[in-house]
């Protein structure tokens, strides 16, 4: 049996680690190395870096960035954002990166996903997805660009189509829940994970050790991301997986 996992996510702005709320309302909460390095003490067992600025003139403020997390931690972790080409992958990966994350790159040119695994390894490559519940409760749709832009792609469709590209695992983010601190969208996560041929990270919600446990507990994912519970120190990650273990889940030791 594999072992859960818990990733912090450290959402960065030139630079800086920032959090807000439904991808708004942005405050500056800490440096990338350093929050990266405590949460690898903790026992993190991986950490996202997500560029959200991810502008070009920024490009090479994110290299250094994943230049001093790869230096401050020994744990797998993933930078997202703004990963446009194969170049970007390689830069990212040479900087010391395990895997990286593709958003819009991959709806606008979703040959990248089957290139990339190619040439870097499926096990490289995350896709992934911002979706949101339609009005009418009918499904999902996917979007981009921060969550501002709607793709018009249904959700269910979107993951068959990166599955069968080559992606090594998805992240899934629910807007609706993202930063509200309300739980995650079991709903959504159960609707994706049924037969899932790769893992899949849930986000967007997390408010709670018992969110946390709920994901695990109904099995809708294999890992589980959080920010503000770690970032604000509601719930340290020993504290986390103290009580995850107390309830049978199979977490890694901190140690």
């Amino acid at each position: 049996m594999i072992s859960k996992r818990l990733i912090p996510c450290l959402d960065i702005k030139d630079g800086k680690v920032v959090k807000g709320i439904n991808f708004l309302g942005l405050k500056e909460v800490g440096n990338p190395a350093e929050l990266a390095k405590k949460y690898y003490e903790e026992g993190a067992d991986e950490i996202v870096l997500l560029d959200i600025s991810a502008t070009h003139e920024g490009r090479n403020t994110m290299i250094d960035v994943v230049q001093d997390v790869a230096k401050a931690i020994f744990i797998p972790f993933t930078v997202g954002g703004g990963i446009r080409n194969l170049e970007d992958i390689r830069n990212m990966l040479l900087a010391g990166a395990d895997k990286v994350s593709l958003n819009s790159s991959a709806i606008a040119t979703p040959l990248l996903i089957r290139e990339a695994s190619k040439i870097f390894g499926s096990q490289c490559i995350v896709v992934a997805i911002d979706a949101k519940q339609r009005v009418d409760k009918s499904g999902y749709d996917v979007y981009v660009n921060g969550g501002r832009k709607n793709t018009g792609l249904d959700l269910m469709d979107w993951v068959k189509r990166v599955i069968e590209l080559g992606a090594g695992e998805i992240l899934l983010t629910s807007m609706d829940a993202d930063g509200t601190k309300q739980g995650f969208d079991i709903d959504m996560l159960k609707l994706v994970n049924t037969g899932l041929p790769i893992p899949l990270i849930a986000s967007g919600g997390c408010g709670s050790i018992e969110d946390i446990e709920e994901v695990f507990v109904e099995d809708v994912a294999d890992a589980a991301l959080a920010a503000s519970i770690f970032h604000y120190g509601t719930h340290p990650l020993p504290q986390v997986k103290k009580q995850l273990k107390e309830k049978g889940i199979l977490v890694r030791e901190y140690e």
